[in-house]
């Protein structure tokens, strides 16, 4: 866990290089093992037990001694889900990983559509830990220096600097990997992505699960653009293939 102490320059160039991480988790022997296997491979963790604790962290990450906001936020399930869908609708796009217990599992898709990015099912090894919270990291760091200014397609049209979307005139809420798979076909018009290339693109390679978790991305990405999303006119399976738009 982070110490005043230990704000040297060279600890914040490190921890600069490295990333910071909030971990909210209310077991303690999880806490322990979870914020010292981070700290290990060099990242800042700031550590909280309670939701109630973390939100003058979330809200004013650059208070906490280091000058650079949160680059990833891990949340047990306890707290997760009400603290996802409070950031999403405040326009923070922080990576946000869920792990909670096995019983939990099959609501994990509660914790994806509320704005989480990932969720990891307790017990899991630290090897598979530290592969998702790397990923989830990467992923927030691609540069988009060469964004355009804004992609359209029909009635949809994407401002990849601001992170928004209108369908016809009116802004549309989207998770981040929902704006992320939008943005993604919208670049490529008519391109025909699998399962597969979608994962490493926007899930990334470090990624382990099951390659469903596209679909049902893509179904919720069709009931907030579709009239009908049973017969979509963006998001089109190509059956044998995967998915393209238009």
């Amino acid at each position: 866990m982070f110490s005043p102490e230990l704000s040297t320059s060279s600890y914040r160039s490190n921890v600069r290089a490295q990333g910071q991480i909030l971990l909210l988790e209310n077991e303690q022997p999880w806490r322990e093992i979870l914020s010292l296997a981070l700290e290990e491979q060099g990242y800042r963790v700031i550590v909280v037990s309670d939701g109630r604790d973390a939100l003058p962290t979330i809200q004013n990450p650059t208070s906490s001694f280091v000058e650079f906001p949160l680059n990833l936020m891990i949340m047990d399930s306890i707290n997760g889900l009400d603290l996802c869908r409070m950031l999403r609708h405040q326009g923070n796009s922080v990576p946000i990983l869920i792990i909670g217990l096995q019983e939990s599992a099959n609501n994990s898709a509660f914790y994806l559509e509320a704005g989480a990015d990932d969720y990891l099912t307790k017990p899991f090894g630290i090897r598979e830990f530290l592969a998702r919270c790397r990923a989830l990291m990467r992923r927030q760091r691609l540069p988009e220096l060469s964004a355009p200014v804004m992609l359209q397609y029909k009635d949809v049209i994407l401002y990849p600097e601001e992170c928004r979307v209108l369908l016809r005139g009116e802004e549309v809420k989207l998770s981040p990997k929902q704006f992320r798979l939008l943005e993604l076909f919208m670049s490529y018009p008519r391109r025909v992505w699998s399962r597969e290339q979608l994962l490493d693109m926007i899930w990334g390679q470090d990624f382990i699960g099951d390659s469903k978790t596209v679909d049902v991305h893509i179904r919720w990405l069709r009931e907030k653009l579709e009239i009908n999303p049973s017969k979509p006119e963006y998001i089109i399976t190509v059956r044998g293939f995967g998915y393209r738009l238009g």
